[in-house]
């Protein structure tokens, strides 16, 4: 027995898909040493000193077992050793860089002395070695000596702009040339690992040893064919527990396998064959061209082919939080890096353990685990149960050691024990041996070693279940702090709405577009322009099949409703559109500023400036427009018109984007490519070319998930970069608001009225706020700041980069799936798989279910253990024997530790549970509503039992029998009478607080197959066990009597039940205050 781990009083680490550990120091009671260690509320930002303060107060009897889910210290450090060196490494290359830049005019030599002449490497022009040492040492020289870009891409056979032939001979070749994008993963654990770890608690190692003792004393006394018997059955209560218990805990770590798989499934978008198509990271082949956007991952080594305004974020590799810029002459792109700005194509030229990356991902993949707050508590509840049963234990240890050797302890048949003077030693020693067996088995029993694990069961199969519910869960933690949840922090376009979008309504000038989609009313050379910006300032893409198919339209929502607007209304020809002009610089969409812009260079060397964004924002900007005519019109007698045509479009819940130009003379471009580089786009004197409404219908089933929040306490709040119009639109629509005059006050706000409050005033606000139009993702971050400062415990989505801070800071931050980036789903706890609103109250449920079966289990748990002991104590101070021995007890154990949980803690969540207020993150574990339901039960059983162990013989009439006989059956009636009390009464802890405790159990067959087998195996163990149990097969009378006995239990709930129980809830505090001070 431990009270801490050696191997787990550790730092905190995530998965490795999370990036490196980001634990804030902590303060408050977290860290104050007089406070209860175990009195974590959340663990997402918890400390690491109070992380190690509860496992160094953790009662464990085989810490193996129990802190396997945790973080892992040595682990960590291995880590860190690794990423140090990898980060040291690259301190080497930049500054080999560096000094290289600083020397240029000496290239010519640099090149002679560094790089080597591309050497063929089987089917391409250079090999492997080559190709990897290039990328590794950002060797610009031999990229250089290669041809640049170009001259690399033909040695590769990649075209840049069509990307790689894609068939599967050319994957094929590519994978057996340079290698997979995989890194071998850690052989798994096999079963006979997880029954060694179950091997080592402490008090089974005991009990095999007794058993082994007992075991040659019984023999060397009783003979080969009787004296087995009681050592063989203790060997092989103990073998049992060990099996069932390590083969629960290998189908945990399976199902926890299936969702780190999951976890890495990063879906990428490439270019093969001149079309995108999205690929697993995991099946990016060196020579592709993929596309890099803002929050992308890049997914392998590689190089730049064309970037605007590209900045890479390389912390993950260096340690360093600057913002790298990347251009034609810091060309090289590290895998497992971020996008933080820009847009830009990069080529591969290294996967998989051919890369820094993917060598450490190969040094350190290992599942790691981590705290969740109901581990912790439960840590703490087991622990001070724990003791209890400890003291107990010693107790009952003395009171039979002091009764055995004064001579008052008596065999079956009444004769005395130990004699002094004629016991002989074996005797002597085999009686000592038994009382030790007895007290450690209490011990086994006592302490609720299976209680925290019981959490880690039930997480593992609530998440199982919720990626069926389209929810993949990141941090363990997520699932029971959602139950928690008391406001949900939405985004509107995708989670509430379908982020299926149409063009529905158009304005070109004042003239409306009726439909939309005639572009006979425009003149053409706004058709022209319209479709020159739609071609290039977006991030999306238009593929047109050879064979005459239908058109296929990429990017996001947004991009593909205005791209098939301009392809199917305006009749752009994208690839003609594209070739037109040339890019000289890109600004992409910027969630700040609301709109993107992009300047082109035609063919007769006019420069334009398209800008695209929120209607009003560009509006703004804009000082003429083009009427449909084609003529310059000042915007001033006409912005009125145009800002209630936005008014008019957003209040039937359309998104406005406008679409403007300018011109720009070519000498006020920068020429040089630096300088290029840094220009800032000129975004006034716009003149407006259109305005178009975009419909994005909500989603089915949205107004009923939003009902259930509300009648569970969950306040819904909408935040969106929409106008409040569209917002308010949709809020209406979607029931978050309950109808237009409700819209007063605070009620609903833009974003840039909420951030201009003061910090208390913002405190204040928050609470009132429904619906946040116009907002930034620092706005999104200040409401969520507020919501907790105010006691909220708040769940947001988001997707974007920018909402990694807000889906940080939140209790639980929910990423988008679909839409959402990967820096944006790396700081989430869940990823909403299908962004849909309705996936978010699922989650709610589950959380809720999550707390509400532990609860069940723990008054289950400790209806058998107050039980128990009681009778043990209380039989062996009057009697000096107990009434169920030691295998007898490990049965029990198994009953209430691993069976019980399988059955209480894979309960489906059920409607009820969002008819209650939010659970409170510091609500006591142990209602008073339990605690009720726990002391009848335990004293019925108590009273049931003892009335057994003392008037048995006569009251089951069996006076005619020998001593040894009635005695033995009186005990096994007793046995068998606890055992069917506690399978009625884990009927019972399935509803706590409800009557009918039956409702939905035929939905739970594993609940049903682990009571039938309960069942059937304690009728086995009792007709034909009886030599390896001490019991006696019983009559079908006496049958009948236990199981009466037991099923009293069900009506007995019942009027429990209508007992009212104070509101006040009692608490374990007081009692743990005095063990941690004492």
């Amino acid at each position: 027995m431990t009270t801490s781990s050696s191997h787990n009083g550790s730092f905190p680490t995530e998965d490795v898909e999370a990036g490196p550990s980001k634990r804030d120091v902590g303060s408050g009671e977290d860290d104050d040493p007089l406070s209860d260690p175990f009195d974590i509320s959340q663990t997402k930002h918890v400390s690491i000193k109070a992380l190690k303060r509860w496992r160094q107060a953790a009662l464990v009897l085989n810490a193996s077992r129990r802190f396997r889910y945790t973080l892992d210290l040595k682990r960590e450090v291995e880590k860190e050793k690794r990423r140090r060196m990898i980060r040291s490494h690259f301190q080497v290359i930049r500054a080999a860089l560096l000094f290289k830049l600083a020397a240029e005019q000496d290239i010519g030599m640099l090149i002679s002395n560094i790089a080597l002449p591309p050497t063929s490497g089987g089917d391409y022009g250079i090999g492997l070695e080559q190709l990897a040492s290039m990328t590794r040492d950002h060797n610009f020289a031999a990229l250089e000596l290669y041809g640049g870009v170009k001259g690399l891409s033909n040695l590769l056979k990649t075209n840049i702009e069509f990307g790689i032939n894609g068939d599967d001979i050319d994957l094929l070749e590519r994978r057996n040339s340079f290698g997979s994008n995989t890194y071998p993963l850690k052989k798994r654990r096999n079963f006979l690992s997880f029954l060694w770890e179950a091997w080592q608690d402490l008090t089974l190692i005991i009990l095999i040893v007794a058993a082994i003792a007992s075991l040659a004393l019984g023999i060397k006394t009783e003979g080969v064919e009787e004296g087995w018997y009681d050592g063989a059955s203790i060997a092989f209560a103990v073998i049992l527990v060990i099996v069932v218990t390590a083969t629960s805990d290998y189908r945990q770590s399976l199902q926890f396998q299936i969702l780190n798989n999951e976890k890495r499934n990063i879906q990428i978008e490439v270019m093969r064959g001149g079309k995108a198509v999205k690929i697993l990271i995991f099946d990016v082949v060196v020579g592709d061209i993929l596309p890099l956007r803002i929050g992308d991952q890049v997914p392998a080594d590689g190089v730049l082919v064309t970037g605007h305004s590209l900045a890479i974020d390389e912390s993950s590799m260096t340690g360093e939080s600057k913002i790298v810029r990347k251009d034609q002459k810091s060309p090289f792109l590290m895998s497992g890096c971020k996008v933080a700005d820009g847009v830009g194509t990069m080529m591969v030229t290294g996967v998989g353990i051919n890369t820094e990356w993917g060598l450490l991902m190969a040094s350190i993949s290992e599942d790691i685990g981590e705290e969740t707050p109901l581990q912790v508590r439960l840590n703490g509840v087991a622990t001070l149960i724990g003791l209890v049963g400890l003291t107990v234990a010693c107790l009952v240890l003395a009171v039979l050691l002091g009764r055995f050797f004064t001579g008052h302890s008596t065999n079956s048949d009444g004769s005395r024990q130990f004699v002094k003077g004629q016991t002989g030693a074996t005797d002597a020693v085999n009686g000592v041996i038994k009382i030790i067996t007895i007290a450690v088995t209490i011990v086994v029993v006592a302490v609720p070693e299976g209680l925290p694990l019981a959490v880690t069961l039930t997480l593992a199969y609530s998440m199982r279940k919720m990626m069926a519910d389209k929810a993949l869960v990141r941090r363990l933690s997520a699932c029971e702090t959602m139950g928690s949840a008391t406001t949900i922090c939405s985004d509107k376009t995708g989670t509430l709405t379908l982020n299926q979008m149409t063009v529905v309504e158009a304005y070109a000038g004042r003239k409306k577009l009726d439909p939309p989609d005639d572009s006979t009313q425009i003149h053409p050379m706004v058709v022209s322009l319209l479709s020159e910006g739609a071609a290039q300032n977006t991030t999306g893409n238009v593929f047109v099949p050879k064979d005459g198919g239908e058109v296929e339209v990429t990017g996001s929502p947004t991009e593909k409703a205005i791209l098939a607007w301009a392809v199917k209304q305006l009749g752009m020809k994208f690839d003609v559109a594209r070739s037109e002009t040339t890019v000289l610089q890109v600004l992409p969409f910027n969630s700040e500023k609301k709109r993107g812009g992009v300047a082109l260079k035609r063919k007769d060397s006019e420069v334009h400036i398209h800008w695209k964004g929120a209607a009003e924002i560009v509006l703004a900007s804009c000082t003429t427009y083009l009427d449909s005519n084609g003529h310059l019109q000042s915007i001033k007698e006409d912005e009125d018109f145009f800002k209630l045509a936005i008014d008019e479009m957003a209040a039937r819940s359309l998104r406005c984007v406008a679409i403007a130009y300018r011109s720009c003379k070519i000498d006020k471009v920068p020429s040089d490519e630096e300088s290029l580089d840094q220009w800032v786009l000129p975004e006034d004197d716009l003149v407006l070319l259109a305005i178009v409404g975009i419909k994005d219908p909500c989603r089915p089933g949205v107004k009923d998930a939003v009902r259930v929040c509300k009648e569970a306490g969950v306040k819904v709040r909408m935040v969106t970069g929409d106008n409040l119009g569209t917002a308010k639109a949709i809020a209406l629509e979607c029931r978050i608001l309950g109808s237009a005059p409700d819209a007063i006050g605070h009620t609903i706000i833009e974003g840039k009225v909420f951030r201009e409050f003061s910090e208390k005033e913002r405190e204040q606000v928050a609470q009132e706020i429904i619906v946040m139009g116009r907002s930034s993702p620092n706005d999104k971050l200040l409401l969520v700041q507020a919501l907790r400062k105010g006691g909220e415990v708040v769940a947001v989505t988001g997707d974007g980069t920018n909402d990694a801070p807000a889906l940080h800071e939140a209790d639980i931050g929910l990423a988008m799936g679909i839409q959402g980036t990967e820096v944006a789903k790396e700081n989430s706890d869940i990823i909403i798989l299908d962004d849909n609103f309705a996936s978010v109250v699922k989650v709610v449920r589950w959380g809720r279910s999550v707390f509400a079966n532990i609860q069940k289990f723990i008054q289950f748990q400790l209806t058998v253990n107050v039980a128990a002991l009681i009778i043990n104590v209380v039989a062996a101070v009057s009697s000096g024997s107990v009434p169920l021995n030691t295998v007898q007890l490990l049965w029990v154990n198994l009953i209430m530790d691993t069976l019980g949980a399988l059955a209480l803690a894979t309960e489906p969540p059920t409607d009820q549970l969002m008819h209650r207020m939010p659970v409170g993150r510091r609500e006591p574990l142990i209602t008073n509503i339990m605690w009720r339901n726990l002391f009848i039960q335990a004293f019925y059983q108590v009273a049931v039992l003892l009335v057994l162990n003392f008037w048995g013989t006569s009251i089951l009439r069996l006076q005619n029998k020998t001593r040894e006989h009635a005695n033995d059956v009186k005990n096994t009636m007793i046995f068998n009478t606890f055992v069917f009390c506690q399978i009625f009464n884990e009927f019972n802890a399935r509803k706590p607080d409800e009557i009918n405790v039956f409702s939905g159990m035929t939905k739970n067959y594993l609940f049903l197959g682990i009571i039938g087998m309960t069942c059937v195996l304690q009728i086995i163990i009792i007709e034909f066990l009886g030599k390896f149990t001490s019991t006696r097969r019983l009559s079908w009378k006496l049958w009948l009597v236990s199981v009466a006995i037991a099923i009293v239990s069900w009506p007995l709930a019942i009027v429990g039940k209508m007992i009212p129980v104070p509101k006040t809830p009692l608490s374990l505090r007081p009692i743990q205050q005095l063990r941690n001070h004492g």
